[in-house]
């Protein structure tokens, strides 16, 4: 009897443990899809502008190594195209050949890349780079600046990335990214915080165009 009794009350853990691990990982298959859908938002809301012009700020940061920088840029940028002002280089796609101007050194680097190349990382990536490779999970909202700006953590699901997660922060009501935190696994965050952003501007002709014989006359070093 003390056995039928026990095989019971083993039976009513095993169910309600059942019950418990589907309740939770539909909690988590929720979270995950709705976190899925504001990023579809932020995806499309990017996608549909002509051009972006973006001030931000750049920290890295490593407790355990008592480092705590912190420098600012901007990026204009037109599909794959872009123009980058970050410290103190300027560095622009044009669509097909990437151009590092090094002012300090007087010195020009251009390379023959696509934008399509694989090891090729353009700020225009860097606004859509969690479409794959990653899982997602809604975590908590946080009042910044009187804004409501929503945290997803991003996971790469490779176990070989160096990067342990991302933390996106998205404003909510106007569904622009906010900022970028990557914690890498070797104790460094390094974060990304957009200032301000101006969509849709009226840009010269000459916003993508390298002017090979302006740097020729100041004497630069051009290789290619």
């Amino acid at each position: 009897m003390k056995k039928i009794v026990k095989n019971k009350n083993m039976k009513k853990f095993a169910l309600t443990a059942l019950i418990l691990w589907i309740g939770i990982n539909s909690v988590a298959a929720q979270n995950s899809a709705k976190a899925k859908s504001l990023l579809d938002e932020v995806y499309n809301k990017v996608g549909s502008y002509k051009n972006l012009y973006i001030d931000f700020k750049f920290e890295l940061v490593n407790k355990d190594a008592g480092v705590n920088q912190e420098t600012k840029g901007n990026v204009t940028i037109e599909g794959d195209k872009y123009a980058l002002n970050y410290i103190g280089v300027f560095k622009m796609f044009d669509g097909h050949k990437i151009y590092t101007i090094v002012p300090d050194n007087e010195e020009v680097t251009i390379e023959n890349k696509g934008a399509d190349d694989a090891s090729t990382i353009t700020p225009s990536k860097m606004l859509t780079f969690y479409k794959d490779g990653y899982t997602y999970k809604w975590k908590e909202t946080k009042k910044i600046k009187g804004r409501d700006i929503q945290i997803i953590e991003l996971t790469p699901i490779s176990s070989k990335a160096e990067v342990s997660n991302i933390l996106l922060g998205i404003d909510t009501q106007t569904k622009h990214i906010y900022n970028v935190v990557e914690n890498g696994k070797n104790s460094t965050s390094t974060i990304i915080t957009v200032n301000s952003m101006k969509t849709d501007q009226p840009l010269p002709k000459n916003t993508f165009v390298f002017n090979r014989e302006k740097y020729k006359k100041l004497g630069y070093y051009i290789s290619e």
